[in-house]
């Protein structure tokens, strides 16, 4: 296992900058955002057509020791507005397509999320059985929107030797273990996870029993944490629509890891991971909103290079 970082939250460095930051943290992976939602200045999909400049960006992180563990391009493939799905479709292609190009097995994306008819404007996230209506709007959103868009993307994605991780994530129709293996039934073993616990607290699931059912879907893993202010959840549940700026009243927020679970959690989500095959990076999100950008990959990368040492120290004992 190693400590890897998502350079998005980096974005407004040069990648000699970014590459300066994360060495003395002993960060030697990355995962490089290219387009949609995690834009990132880094790498650049117009470089699919331009393999000298796409070389010498490789060679620059060959020279550096730096490897790459995702593309990620997080968006909406099936947002109703038919302009906004098409754009993420393509970068989705095309991150793809530059995955191959670099060697990198696989790419990050969302599952997206229908609305609710073909003239809907915006996305519709079924979270009820009752009423009737919101049953038959999933099962018309999975049959006749989900499945077929990702048993096609799945297939290109697989003629072209890369994997496809979602990152389950609510206000997606991925969003748990159930739902994701349920679209990995359909798509086929080129869709798997990639496997966020931050997003599993707050929805109130075990983050190790999730990895367990999941097995051999974790194809990546971010490392992002999240505090529950009891004094809020217990009021006012866990769907909480404030904005993440609003900490004080809001039932959770995003943390950086260590300061959501202690160090014990965190060895243990690490050995579960390795029990089910798992033994590739933890790929740093930062999203706190309590820490500096410095700080929160600081202290992050310190927690979990800890907690990857004392792992391996562990096995070397048992050995």
């Amino acid at each position: 296992m190693k400590v890897g970082l998502f350079t998005a939250l980096l974005a407004n460095l040069s990648l000699d900058d970014v590459i300066k930051k994360i060495k003395p943290l002993g960060i030697r992976t990355v995962e490089l955002g290219t387009g949609n939602y995690p834009g990132d200045p880094h790498l650049k999909l117009k470089w699919l057509s331009s393999p000298a400049e796409l070389k010498e960006f490789k060679q620059r992180l060959d020279d550096e020791g730096i490897a790459i563990s995702a593309l990620s391009c997080h968006g909406n493939p099936l947002h109703p507005d038919k302009r906004t799905a098409e754009l993420a479709q393509e970068t989705s292609r095309k991150t793809i397509l530059l995955a191959q190009k670099l060697g990198v097995k696989q790419v990050i994306d969302f599952s997206g999320c229908p609305g609710d008819s073909d003239r809907a404007r915006y996305p519709n996230w079924v979270t009820a059985p009752w009423p009737p209506d919101y049953p038959e709007l999933l099962k018309w959103q999975w049959e006749k929107k989900v499945i077929p868009y990702w048993k096609k993307h799945a297939r290109f994605a697989q003629e072209h030797g890369v994997r496809i991780a979602i990152e389950m994530h609510p206000g997606f129709v991925v969003y748990s273990p159930e739902t994701m293996l349920k679209l990995r039934e359909a798509a086929g073993p080129a869709v798997g996870c990639n496997f966020d616990p931050s997003h599993m607290f707050w929805q109130g699931i075990d983050p190790c029993a999730a990895v367990r059912v999941l097995g051999e879907a974790v194809f990546h893993v971010h490392a992002k944490d999240t505090r529950i202010y009891d004094v809020n959840s217990r009021v006012n549940g866990v769907l909480d629509t404030k904005p993440y700026r609003d900490e004080k009243n809001r039932s959770w927020i995003f943390r950086t890891v260590g300061y959501g679970h202690d160090a014990d959690f965190w060895g243990d989500f690490v050995s579960t991971l390795q029990m089910v095959g798992y033994d590739d990076v933890l790929s740093i999100e930062h999203e706190d909103s309590l820490m500096s950008i410095d700080e929160g990959l600081a202290k992050a990368a310190g927690f979990l290079n800890h907690i990857v040492i004392k792992e391996k120290l562990t096995e070397m004992w048992w050995a």
